[in-house]
């Protein structure tokens, strides 16, 4: 089986949080569903590595912030590149909030959350799906909803350069972490962002290097400015925000 088939798939992206005694965390997501509408019922699957997951198990409720296309990718990696198990996630990050339940939502990059209290989970393998009451929720922006197609064209940084010469790397397309070696481990798991082997492409010595160009992208909305330098004084056409608001990216051409 091809299983870049799965990477067609459509999926969204959130910041899953819980509260254990006095421990906050949190950690990225791609599968939270609406599952039934009387009674209110979300369902969300957690990769067993996350510390996240097994505080869910044990405490029964949750927070999903809904991560929206003016999320960071500094945002992903707080929450995904690096395991509560080994860090406060929350020692000094000031955009959140805590809402009715008592877990932290996140208040920037999201457009809006939702606090579940689990009624059931099923095992799933690498896998736990938990589905739960909606408990509560609140609407924090209009910005749309990031998905897994906009984070990778728009929010992770683009790989620049090949392989070194004479080896094989394999890079996974979530993170950007890189494994040498000729072949990938069927079951390697990425330390850093938890995805599958599947999630890897394999990048030879031989492969040139992509053409790329400077470009400015305006945090608001995403347009994008074609040049390596914006003008002094320029608003966006599309959301009128100024240049403060614009950054510059390198982007394949």
């Amino acid at each position: 089986m091809d299983m870049t088939t799965m990477h067609k798939l459509s999926y969204g992206l959130f910041v899953l949080t819980a509260r254990e005694g006095e421990k906050d965390n949190g950690c990225i997501i791609n599968t939270t569903t609406q599952v039934a509408s009387e009674p209110n019922r979300i369902a969300i699957a957690v990769n067993k590595s996350n510390y996240t997951h097994d505080m869910i198990l044990r405490t029964g409720a949750f927070t999903v912030s809904i991560l929206s296309e003016q999320a960071s990718f500094d945002l992903f990696k707080h929450f995904g590149f690096q395991s509560g198990r080994d860090v406060n996630k929350f020692a000094d990050f000031a955009d959140c909030k805590r809402g009715e339940n008592g877990i932290l939502y996140i208040t920037a990059g999201t457009n809006a959350y939702l606090s579940g209290k689990v009624i059931s989970t099923s095992d799933l393998g690498s896998h736990t799906l938990f589905v739960a009451d909606v408990t509560a929720g609140e609407v924090l922006s209009d910005v749309p909803s990031a998905t897994y197609a906009y984070y990778h064209a728009h929010i992770k940084p683009q790989p620049v350069g090949k392989a070194p010469s004479g080896k094989t790397i394999w890079r996974c397309v979530v993170c950007g972490y890189e494994y040498e070696g000729e072949e990938l481990p069927e079951d390697f798991v990425c330390p850093l962002c938890l995805h599958g082997a599947s999630d890897f492409e394999k990048i030879s010595a031989t492969n040139e290097p992509p053409k790329t160009k400077a470009v400015w992208r305006c945090t608001t909305c995403g347009y994008q400015y074609d040049g390596a330098d914006l003008p002094e004084g320029y608003k966006c056409p599309l959301c009128g925000h100024d240049s403060d608001d614009f950054e510059k990216v390198i982007v394949p051409v």
